[in-house]
């Protein structure tokens, strides 16, 4: 069963620029060669919330838990851990529309 990948962090501070081009560079494209399909990104424009989730698609639950596990998606990690802070994921059931 398909599931999806939720992710949320914030954007370091004074830290925009370096992270957009880093998402647009290397990330987008690097969770593409671990095998995840990118399906959504949102920006919380107002409130108490992340500041961005993102949404991918893995074909099941045991699948998406070895790309997590891999060496490439640590060193991916890594690097987008020097552009954000409170970062967070959980995996679950995919279904359409948003979900949180």
């Amino acid at each position: 069963m398909p599931v999806k990948i939720l992710m949320t962090w914030d954007i370091a501070q004074d830290n925009e620029q370096e992270y957009f081009e880093f998402i647009i560079s290397e990330f987008i494209s690097g969770v593409q060669r671990l095998g995840f399909q990118p399906l959504d990104a949102w920006a919380t424009l107002y409130g108490e919330y992340p500041q961005i989730q993102v949404g991918m698609i893995a074909s099941d639950a045991e699948t998406a838990q070895q790309m997590l596990d891999s060496a490439e998606w640590t060193e991916l990690r890594e690097k987008l851990f020097s552009h954000i802070e409170n970062f967070s994921y959980k995996i679950i059931p995919a279904r359409t529309g948003f979900q949180f």
